[in-house]
Order: structure tokens, then C-alpha cells, then sequence
């Protein structure tokens, strides 16, 4: 007697956080599974209370070994894991799970290269100008690694309501990269955008968009705002750059507009994904499978889901 098949797909991948509901990204992690001929994969994304909760997923027997790790868990996962590659140790945050020939579950970090692609996507032209970067938190360090070893930004400023998350990224990084070689302003005053001698060419969001409430909120807004306007002024120089707002809960986040009205040219948070797809595949699925991957048609699903998708288009 002929078995039936199975009604569930017996291996799971699993993009983990708070306040995950919303993504686009599993069509097109679906899309590639079946391209790859894992038919009996399927990515979730599922929400998790603790980061408890997100270990007790990958470690359990039908995680597929396809891990992708959100707010708030990025920094706090990493002592869990059985081991970290040096991309999650530089950074100090992790976003991507795996496991490895031995078995065991691996971290590492691929936001930087969704950064990277996202930012010479739109242009090159900012390779060692000055960049900026709104928010502290684990994204923010993949954004300076982005900025910083790759495009050769060596003045990035932060602009952050906290000043001891900006303190502790400051120490992180001098200590990563050299005080010698990259250097970290906090701007907390309007006023200062004014004295810059040079404006930021690349402009990187990574908190989330809500409106501002507070008198610390309102004012990293207005800071926003004033180097947007300085970069697009008569006399600025270099003229409009680029900005990249990770966030894309709404798509169209507050930053984006902004940005939008000064001329300079967007990338919105959704891009970030499609640029990681390389490097996570060759984690997940191996070197020989990862060189057939469906790139073209894997964005198309992708931009699709978001254009359909009623949970971040408002």
C-alpha cells in the first residue's frame, strides 16, 4: 500500500523577532526552496516572545538549518548559538542562522551586504565621503561596516536620542576599527549640521518609524531634516545623496519622504532583503546549490509581495 504524502512540509526556516507578521520575505524564500528542489521546505515567519523561543526553533529536528534573526534579538541570540562566523563577532549582532557540515547552529551576519548592494545599487558616487546613520542598535553596526570597510567612509555621523547606546557603538567600533581610522560624531543639536564642513553623501535609517513624541525624538527629526536640506542647498557641493531607511513598516517611512522632497534619491527597507539572498543560500543550502540560484525571478516575488502586501503598504 502507497503511503500519502505528507499534508505538511517536514523542514522549516524561520525569520524570528517581535512584530514579524508583517513580512514579505517568505514568498520569496518559498519561491527559492521549490527552485532548489527542497519542495518539502517551507519559511515561516514567526513571531517570538523570548529569544528563548527563537532557539527552541532551530533547535529543534525539522529546522530546515534556513535562520533569519529580527529586532529584538540580533545582539542576544549570539550567546546561544554554538558558534559565531567573524562578520556576527565584527559587528557584534547577528542576523542570520545556519547549520553547519558538524551540525551544529551557526551565526553570522548578512545585513551589511543588503546595506552595501542597496547603497551602490543607487550610486557609487559616495565611496569615502561622509555618511550618516539615524539609530544605535545592532543594524546601525551593520551599516557602519557597510559604510566603513567597504566604502571606505571614514567620518560617519550618528544621530540618536540615547546617548549611551551612541557611547557604547563608539567603543565598540574603536575598538573594531581603529580610533585612527574611523571616526564617530553624535550630533544632538541642529545647530550643529550647520558647522559640518561637509555634508553626508550616504544617509542610512535603521529604528522604526513612528512619529515623534518626545522632545529627544522631535529633535534627531529636525537633525534629519537639516542635513537632508544642507546637502540639497546652492553651495552644498556634492548636491542630493543617497538615503536607505531599513524600516519599511510603512514602505513610504517618514525619512523616505523627507528625503524625497530634497532631491535626493531612496532605497526603500525591502531592497535590504534581496541583496542578502546570495550569501544566505550558500550558507544555508551549500556553494554548488547557491550558484543556481533564481536571482531575477526570486526579486520579482519579492517586490510583488511587497507591492500587495496591506501590512506595510498605508
Amino acid at each position: 500500500m502507497t503511503a500519502s504524502p505528507p499534508t505538511e512540509p517536514r523542514y522549516y526556516g524561520y525569520l524570528v523577532g517581535v512584530g514579524v507578521t508583517h513580512s514579505i520575505a517568505p514568498p520569496m524564500h518559498n519561491h527559492i526552496f521549490h527552485a532548489l528542489g527542497h519542495r518539502d521546505w517551507q519559511f515561516k515567519a514567526q513571531e517570538c516572545a523570548t529569544v528563548a523561543d527563537a532557539m527552541a526553533l532551530f533547535r529543534a529536528p525539522t529546522f530546515a538549518g534556513a535562520g533569519v534573526v529580527t529586532m529584538p534579538y540580533k545582539r542576544t541570540i549570539m550567546a546561544h548559538l554554538d558558534g559565531l562566523d567573524p562578520p556576527a563577532l565584527t559587528l557584534g549582532a547577528c542576523n542570520n542562522v545556519y547549520r553547519a557540515a558538524d551540525g551544529s547552529l551557526r551565526g553570522t551576519n548578512t545585513d551589511w551586504r543588503g546595506i552595501l548592494g542597496c547603497l551602490r545599487g543607487a550610486s557609487a558616487a559616495g565611496r569615502g565621503k561622509p555618511a550618516a546613520i539615524v539609530g544605535a542598535g545592532g543594524a546601525s553596526r551593520a551599516a557602519i561596516y557597510a559604510l566603513h570597510a567597504e566604502l571606505g567612509c571614514s567620518l560617519i555621523y550618528i544621530v540618536n536620542r540615547d546617548e549611551r547606546e551612541v557611547a557604547e557603538l563608539v567603543e565598540e567600533c574603536t575598538r573594531v576599527y581603529g580610533a585612527e581610522k574611523l571616526t564617530l560624531v553624535h550630533l544632538t543639536q541642529v545647530a550643529q549640521v550647520a558647522a559640518l564642513a561637509e555634508s553626508p553623501f550616504y544617509l542610512v535609517g535603521t529604528v522604526p518609524d513612528a512619529e515623534p513624541c518626545s522632545p529627544e525624538e522631535v529633535t534627531v527629526h529636525q537633525i534629519v531634516e537639516t542635513l537632508l536640506q544642507s546637502s540639497a542647498s546652492p553651495g552644498a557641493g556634492q548636491g542630493p545623496g543617497v538615503l536607505l531607511d531599513m524600516c519599511f513598516k510603512p514602505r513610504r517611512t517618514r525619512f523616505l519622504k523627507m528625503a524625497q522632497r530634497y532631491g535626493w534619491r531612496t532605497v526603500e527597507g525591502t531592497e535590504v532583503i534581496g541583496h542578502q539572498i546570495g550569501e544566505q543560500y550558500r550558507l544555508w543550502c551549500g556553494e554548488e546549490s547557491s550558484r543556481n540560484l533564481p536571482v531575477e525571478e526570486a526579486w520579482a516575488v519579492l517586490r510583488q509581495a511587497a507591492e500587495e502586501s496591506p501590512a506595510i503598504n498605508f
